[in-house]
């Protein structure tokens, strides 16, 4: 008689295997991962696969708003419990730091799918665009409660420098440069919504 999973068991696989997922496409892009790697990444045969999912393009959108998911527990850890300069200095410290820049598979899906979302189909595209407005309006709401007068505007470009700022320090390959590009960044983006630790 075959072994019945029951419900709980059916979801940790799909997470292990968005997982596993999610980081292969934010280290190599969706074009590039394999069905077959992406299952044994996660410990499970390639024949598990269609229990779980329809086909690649369906993986990829879960996967896609798995890494959103995952970028807003991250946003959640930085600001969780303090005021919105204090949550917001810390989610600009975390995003500009050298661990987020040197961690591809695990980090932002903004900068890390940009470039391949064109060839995504529309259902993934939409998905994205949802992470990113979710992101500017958590963005808007702290930047409200400091009296921005144009929070979500603000908030929209902040994420832009944000953003801009990672992929470039990524691409850049002299340590020095790429260290001294997101140090700029954050300095500007300090001075510039008045994050400055106080006394």
């Amino acid at each position: 008689m075959p072994m019945r999973y029951d419900s709980e068991h059916k979801q940790k696989t799909r997470e292990r295997v968005l997982d596993a997922a999610a980081g292969a496409i934010r280290a190599s892009g969706p074009e590039r991962v394999g069905v077959a790697g992406i299952m044994a990444e996660a410990g499970l045969t390639h024949g598990g696969f269609y229990a779980h999912f329809d086909s690649k393009d369906d993986l990829v959108t879960a996967a896609v708003g798995h890494m959103f998911e995952q970028a807003r527990a991250r946003f959640v850890r930085e600001t969780e419990g303090r005021d919105a300069r204090t949550g917001l200095r810390a989610y600009v410290d975390f995003y500009l730091s050298k661990k987020h820049r040197d961690s591809r598979d695990s980090g932002c899906p903004i900068p890390a799918l940009s470039s391949d979302l064109p060839r995504l189909t529309e259902e993934t595209r939409a998905i994205y665009a949802d992470g990113v407005q979710r992101l500017v309006a958590r963005l808007t709401a702290m930047l409200g409660e400091l009296g921005r007068a144009e929070a979500e505007g603000e908030a929209r470009s902040l994420v832009a420098e944000l953003v801009g700022a990672l992929a470039l320090a990524r691409v850049e390959p002299d340590a020095k440069r790429s260290d001294a590009i997101l140090a700029a960044s954050k300095r500007h983006l300090v001075r510039r919504f008045g994050l400055e630790a106080r006394a």
